[in-house]
């Protein structure tokens, strides 16, 4: 729960942050029988964390994301507590109670569903020499893939985190058929490769609640993705410059969601000084849930003119609302569409500004067309998820309990040790 933990400071969930919600929210429903959570600070082991403190956490987080008078609040109170338990951890509070439960169970999976410290292979590899098998979550390989959109150093990093991946793991869980591909080649350093499932990622929509402060009069599209150039917004923002140039208020608006984040001087530089854009384009910066179905529902369509990605939750969200979409060829975002949305090359400007202003007329046959695509999509769900996981976990579980040692067999007068109730079949998760 490491990276978990310290997301209290958030308005808004992130892709992973509901990924990492949605397994904290499945494993508390099956009880501490069968789950411990566990974290670690940024230097020692892992330790376990109680488990009413996981709930705890996870309730006012998710509660604080959700918006309304007392979510800045309820994401402060959040914060406290997550800040609180990883210090624990970082000290060393709760690791003997894993090692304990460790010890006591013979089928103790470890489960990392972030990509946070996986670079850091020596306390993974601490745990499976203690006994447990490694599942992580792999959601993307895009640092790896596409450096040029990373932050300096997180490319090495993330090979790194694919080492471990691929030296350490017993099971391997992605997003997507296309994460998968990419993820193969990089699974050659064990003479048994570990079994990988694609399960799809769930969306959780809530009713769409229109906020006025962001949504614009008139005809509008919404980009939504953290504001970094693998997002592409600079074709956006070039395209609505020469609406402004050829239609001044009449054309229509764009709303950007998403928080602002690196290497994206042009961008901003459009942002802060174009004036052409004033009034056109803005930045709606990061919303709660019902704020963002609201948006997407009202909306002409989503763009989504990204260079990469491992999955695409924003294009799920808009299909969810019933919000056509625009967006890039990309082999994830045709598992998640289907034939459902409007696919472009994400370099073919012509095409983005054709199909835009198609859209924005009242009349659109190509977005009618789209809407009556849409009847045969269905959203992909959590339940589907976790069927795929749990078979895998089976699987992995199995296996890794034929190839431990026998446990000692039992003396004649021994008196064995009273098995913790609490404490079955951990699967650890962090």
């Amino acid at each position: 729960m490491s990276r978990f933990l310290a997301c209290g400071r958030r308005r808004a969930p992130s892709g992973i942050d509901r990924v990492e919600a949605a397994y904290a929210a499945q494993w508390l429903a099956r009880g501490p029988a069968e789950v411990t959570f566990c974290a670690r600070g940024p230097w020692g082991g892992y330790a376990a964390l109680p488990h009413g403190l996981v709930a705890d956490f996870a309730a006012l987080l998710t509660h604080g994301w959700t918006g309304g008078p007392k979510a800045e609040a309820t994401r402060q109170a959040a914060f406290r507590l997550g800040r609180k338990a990883l210090m624990q951890a970082t000290i060393g509070r709760g690791r003997s109670r894993l090692a304990q439960i460790m010890a006591r169970e013979r089928r103790t999976l470890f489960l990392l569903v972030s990509h946070r410290l996986m670079e850091k292979a020596e306390p993974i590899a601490a745990l499976r020499d203690q006994g447990a098998a490694f599942i992580p979550l792999v959601h993307d390989l895009i640092p790896a893939t596409h450096p040029e959109y990373a932050r300096p150093g997180v490319a090495m990093q993330h090979l790194r985190r694919l080492e471990t991946v691929a030296s350490l793991a017993s099971g391997i869980i992605v997003n997507s058929a296309a994460t998968a591909a990419v993820l193969q080649p990089h699974l050659v350093r064990q003479a048994n490769p570990p079994a990988v499932v694609v399960a799809p990622l769930g969306i959780d929509m809530p009713m769409p609640v229109p906020d006025r402060a962001v949504q614009p009069d008139g005809p509008y599209f919404v980009s939504i993705g953290t504001i970094e150039p693998r997002k592409n917004h600079l074709l956006l923002l070039h395209l609505w410059r020469d609406f402004a140039e050829k239609w001044g208020p009449a054309a229509p608006r764009l709303v950007l969601v998403g928080r602002r984040g690196w290497e994206n001087e042009n961008v901003l530089d459009l942002l802060e000084r174009c004036t052409l854009l004033r009034g056109l384009v803005s930045e709606a910066g990061s919303l709660a849930d019902p704020a963002v179905a609201g948006l997407l529902a009202g909306s002409r369509a989503l763009l989504f003119p990204s260079f990469a990605e491992g999955y695409g939750l924003p294009l799920a969200e808009a299909l969810a609302v019933g919000a056509p979409a625009i967006c890039s060829d990309l082999p994830a975002l045709r598992e998640v569409g289907g034939d459902v949305p409007e696919y472009l090359d994400p370099l073919d400007g012509a095409g983005w500004r054709r199909m835009v202003l198609d859209y924005a007329t009242p009349d659109s046959r190509a977005r009618a067309a789209q809407q009556a695509r849409m009847r045969g999509w269905s959203a992909p769900d959590w339940p589907c998820h976790f069927e795929a996981v749990d078979r895998l976990l089976d699987e992995v579980a199995t296996h890794h309990a034929a190839t431990l040692p026998l446990a000692p067999s039992r003396r004649p007068g021994a008196v064995m040790p009273t098995p913790d109730p609490v404490a079955a079949r951990p699967l650890v998760l962090r």
